[in-house]
């Protein structure tokens, strides 16, 4: 690929439902009440922070998040702490199996063929469940689904609709705004069963408890839980519903690079201090070295995103640099060569965590609060257990 150096100070006009401000993250972790979040958390209209495209992007970190939380008085064993703690848990995993979290980590619960592709009537938000199609305009509409919502979702296409982990996985993850390959692979694979000891499994009851109105009876999951399993470890496929809408909302496209033309110009580094700030790690900017936001669009190719996605990134990658490059990262560090030093925030995301691992290149290691096992721990349990002994662990992904 030829490189594409990036560099522009024009901000993005288009409003986000999600501010990209650090300022606004720090207002919903101010305002988050850990005791309200541990009754009500479940319900689809109940008190979440909404904090975790700010955690993905690096604006504040889970140590910082969690450190907040603690001073405030809030227990180390709270709901919301174990919600944070996961996502170190999922860090953890990704940092030992790499890549191969984008692989079946154990056997799929059925031997049938999974389908590659998502069925239109669920790309569309017309399956007939207002549940599921009230999940997929949210994520496509705001970029942000539920967490409850979330494993209905991915439950639904992967134990009922036969739709593989993966191609599932991708997809949300292009358009969500906290999409984190560990945190959103990883939970997949959970719900899948393939990172589970059993596949997560819902049913109408289950629905009407958090969301009223979002499974009607006759629908799909209105049946007991062993008859649920049963089909998810078949290859029996259900769905749409009968009278499901023809018609429906026309999902977004993901997009391989920026959806802006930007001018390529590259600032001179010579004798300074250098900072190269990636998409997951936008917090405050340092004073006094030069940072260069990067985009290293091998990865985007692979794992593109939707508009409002890239909107929400490259707005905080102008706000905390000097400049962008989009292309090649390994093309951009011989022009640094005559910088003083050159840092980053490490990242496992594949092609940025290679080439960042560079000798020019002090890498910090990403923020976290809980220590970091020398073994893999198969289970949040074993995690938690290591890190927090004294501690109950919770029993589900938050």
């Amino acid at each position: 690929m030829a490189e594409r150096p990036i560099i522009s100070a024009r901000p993005a006009a288009s409003p986000l439902p999600f501010q990209p401000t650090r300022a606004a993250a720090l207002e919903r972790l101010a305002t988050a009440d850990p005791e309200d979040y541990a009754r009500r958390r479940n319900f689809l209209n109940g008190p979440v922070t909404r904090l975790s495209p700010y955690l993905t992007h690096g604006f504040i970190s889970t140590e910082e998040a969690i450190a907040t939380l603690l001073a405030r008085g809030t227990p180390l064993g709270s709901k919301l702490v174990f919600e944070l703690a996961w996502r170190e848990y999922w860090q953890h995993v990704w940092g030992h199996l790499g890549i191969g979290i984008l692989r079946d980590i154990r056997r799929p619960v059925s031997r049938c063929e999974y389908a590659h592709v998502l069925p239109r009537d669920v790309l569309e938000a017309r399956t007939g469940l207002p549940v599921i199609d009230q999940a997929v305009r949210a994520l496509y509409e705001t970029g942000y689904v539920h967490n409850h919502a979330r494993m209905w979702l991915a439950s639904y296409l992967v134990h009922l609709r036969k739709v593989h982990w993966r191609a599932a996985a991708d997809w949300m993850y292009g358009h969500l705004l906290d999409g984190d390959l560990a945190s959103n692979h990883l939970s997949w694979q959970w719900v899948a069963g393939t990172f589970s000891a059993k596949p997560y499994l819902f049913n109408r009851d289950n629905v009407e408890r958090y969301a009223p109105g979002g499974a009607p009876p006759g629908c799909v999951v209105d049946r007991g839980y062993d008859e649920l399993e049963r089909i998810a470890r078949s290859a029996e496929r259900l769905g749409p519903e009968r009278g499901a809408p023809e018609r429906g909302v026309t999902p977004p496209r993901l997009l391989q690079r920026p959806p802006e033309a930007i001018a390529p110009v590259v600032p001179d580094v010579s004798g300074r201090d250098v900072i190269l700030v990636h998409p997951w790690s936008l917090a405050e900017r340092a004073g006094g070295a030069i940072a260069i936001g990067v985009l290293h669009l091998p990865f985007h190719e692979s794992m593109p995103w939707s508009v409002q996605r890239w909107s929400f990134v490259l707005r905080r990658l102008r706000d905390v640099t000097d400049g962008i490059w989009a292309g090649e990262l390994q093309a951009l560090l011989p022009r640094l060569a005559t910088a003083r030093s050159v840092r980053a925030v490490e990242t496992l995301n594949p092609g940025y965590r290679d080439a960042l691992r560079h000798p020019r290149v002090a890498l910090a290691s990403a923020p976290r609060h809980f220590g970091e096992p020398e073994e893999l721990c198969q289970s949040f349990a074993q995690f938690w257990k290591t890190v927090a002994p004294s501690v109950p662990a919770a029993a589900e992904p938050a």
